[in-house]
């Protein structure tokens, strides 16, 4: 079926379509690899292959393939080699390559699979994190009794490991080198980790168990090489983590939220600490907005920061805790980055407005993107709408921001269905820059007659502390008014037809459109993605109870009167809107009950209502064939009950949608 209007992706083309990500640039600055992912239909699954870019030509070499996928690349401190890790016999290993190509060198054999990996500096051996292999007393339990599970006690805590690199890997997996546990125990649960400039010490942080509520217990450790001694560097103030050196040894750089008890929604900072331990200090306080840090250069330490929609690379000068912003202009979104042994290149994932994120590399002093990919090449041939950034006040007068997405032919004088597509998080945010539409086919509603509002409610990351915790105790109400004042400012600006207005999202975006669906009459039709309807019914369901104790500052038992207000289900007896809900059979995040709860709800109410499980899925629909069904059926619902269209549903169509 072809969308009416300029030529835009199908469904299946969207799915299709390629992006960049993981831009690691060679210490000597003459290589960057970075990963690229596309659709395998025959394996149902998104594929991702590690890729090198020459800096000086612009030159690419695709390095791994198959049906498998290899990620993760991590240069050697010569640039001779690259460690990677892939699943392509079985569990996820450790692999080294040259960046010239040639034959992948299988490095590891780990029960456990490969978390995180680092070189030594002297590039002799590599670290990695892993859960160890399976031990015998488990294996034991199983064979005695079958398959059960201890919630809350049974843990396979993650640590370091070291496995020699020789120059010669041998191909027999029977004779790789052996690799060493460098610590041990059920005391804490490794989770990031940084090699000394000497390579004599780690540093790293960890939790005192792998369960996502435990992560408010991170701290940092510096391990000693020699004797295996393993150190505490604090004892409070965390959660800490995301440990890096300085260039000197003496000092370690990490993230820190400085023992705040609601840490989700305030900022975090960068802190400095001796070596030898003692007391942290903060060099961020004056920068509003969550640093995520990257490195420790000789000129400062390196973070990356979300700014409104756009998101830059800054250094803060330890000395002088002096903070200067090394990408531009504003408007341009840097995704990630990273840096050669010397800081004076860097490379990296980014776009201006408008244009698809593409590997870039420029000179640190002098920010001038050199792009060494072409993914908006693949869309030479199609008339994509136009995204700009809009501006409106909540009713309570908050200014809040969104991207308005427009028509390639869009014509001012008309008035076009609106369609709200809100992001997760909360402290998601969304931007600009373009790329391959994935569960909410835009770009085809777009083309069809919509309008798009994506808005950055309150609570979104990029505008600063306070922004964020507008929505604590306050959690949909508000949202939800930052969301229909952002409606009624297009309608009167005229260009939106106030009785087509439609509503969808994923995770929280999900649960701010399942408020919609229940508080309100102003909408004609509504997507819930894997969203909370009852706020008691996600509490003692989800894999990560501290996110409602923190943003609501109760539990169901302390304080059920919050709980009710923010809940959906609440107002169910106002419900009216047809609410098409989907999820994941195997969430833990938001685990289905809340949608059967919904769904039972809005059936009790003769709400048109449709309930569509993903057999298998957790918090995400991650495989291509589940993708194009999860987008279908949301261009079925709308077309449905936007353009009153009756588009074949999949399940009896034989091709689906084109």
């Amino acid at each position: 079926m072809n969308a009416a209007g300029p030529a835009v992706p199908t469904i299946d083309q969207s799915l299709s379509m390629k992006s960049v990500s993981g831009a690691q640039i060679s210490p000597d600055g003459r290589y960057v690899a970075y990963t690229v992912q596309q659709a395998n239909w025959d394996d149902n699954d998104f594929a991702t292959q590690i890729w090198i870019a020459v800096t000086s030509t612009g030159e690419r070499l695709q390095l791994t393939s198959g049906k498998k996928s290899s990620s993760g690349p991590v240069w050697s401190p010569d640039s001779r080699r690259l460690a990677f890790t892939s699943d392509r016999d079985g569990k996820r290993q450790i692999y080294v390559i040259a960046p010239t190509g040639g034959e992948a060198a299988q490095l590891t054999n780990e029960d456990g699979g490969i978390g995180a990996l680092a070189w030594s500096p002297d590039g002799t051996a590599i670290a990695y994190s892993s859960s160890g292999p399976d031990e015998k007393a488990a294996k034991d339990r199983k064979d005695r009794y079958g398959d059960f599970e201890i919630v809350g006690g049974d843990y396979k805590m993650s640590h370091l490991w070291l496995v020699k690199a020789p120059t010669e890997i041998p191909a027999d997996v029977k004779k790789l080198p052996k690799a060493e546990a460098l610590t041990r125990g059920d005391q804490f649960s490794v989770s990031s980790f940084a090699w000394s400039p000497d390579g004599r010490r780690i540093a790293f942080s960890a939790t005192r168990d792998p369960d996502l509520g435990s992560n408010g217990t991170e701290q940092l450790y510096v391990l000693d090489l020699a004797d295996r001694h393993v150190r505490k560097l604090q004892e409070s103030g965390g959660p800490n983590t995301r440990p890096k050196w300085s260039p000197d040894g003496k000092e370690i750089a990490f993230v820190t939220h400085g023992g705040q008890a609601f840490y989700f929604y305030l900022n975090s900072h960068i802190a400095v600490v001796s070596a030898d331990g003692g007391s942290p200090r903060v060099l961020t306080e004056a920068f509003d907005e969550d640093p995520n840090l990257i490195d420790w250069g000789p000129d400062g330490i390196y973070f990356r920061a979300t700014q409104k929609t756009a998101a830059h690379v800054f250094r803060v000068d330890t000395s002088t805790r002096a903070i200067r912003r090394i990408s531009g202009p504003d408007a341009f979104h840097l995704g990630e980055a990273t840096f050669t042994a010397d800081h004076r290149m860097l490379a990296g994932v980014g776009a201006a407005p408008n244009r698809f994120s593409e590997v870039l590399v420029t000179a640190t002093t002098d920010f001038a993107p050199k792009y060494l990919t072409d993914i908006g090449g693949q869309y030479k041939d199609f008339h994509l709408a136009t995204r700009e950034v809009v501006q409106w006040k909540s009713v309570d007068g908050t200014p809040i921001e969104g991207i308005l997405i427009k028509p390639a032919d869009y014509d001012a004088s008309r008035k076009y269905p609106l369609l709200v597509v809100i992001h997760g998080g909360p402290t998601g945010v969304d931007t600009p820059i373009l790329s391959a539409d994935r569960t909410y086919p835009v770009e085809r509603f777009v083309a069809k007659g919509a309008l798009v509002l994506k808005p950055n409610y309150r609570g979104s990351a990029g505008y600063g502390e306070k922004f964020r915790a507008l929505n604590v105790r306050n959690l949909g109400v508000g949202d939800y008014e930052d969301v229909i004042s952002g409606v009624d400012a297009l309608i009167a600006k005229g260009i939106v037809d106030k009785d087509r207005v439609g509503s969808m999202g994923w995770s929280e975006g999900g649960y701010i459109s399942a408020f919609i669906t229940c508080y309100s009459d102003r909408f004609k039709a509504v997507s819930v993605g894997a969203g909370i309807s009852d706020w008691m019914t996600y509490y003692v369901n989800t894999d990560i109870h501290p996110f409602t104790r923190q943003y609501l500052k109760a539990t169901p038992w302390d304080d059920p009167e919050i709980y009710k207000k923010t809940s959906p289900i609440t107002y169910v007896n106002r419900a009216k809107t047809p609410t098409l809900i989907q999820h994941g059979d195997q969430d833990k995040r938001v685990p289905p009950p809340n949608s059967f709860e919904l769904y039972q709800a809005l059936k009790d109410r003769a709400v048109p209502v449709k309930l569509i499980l993903y057999k298998g899925f957790g918090h995400p629909i991650n495989k291509p064939k589940q993708q194009r069904a999860v987008m279908e059926h949301n261009y079925e619902w709308f077309s449905k009950y936007i353009w009153g269209e009756e588009v074949p549903p999949i399940s009896t169509a034989a091709g689906g949608m084109q």
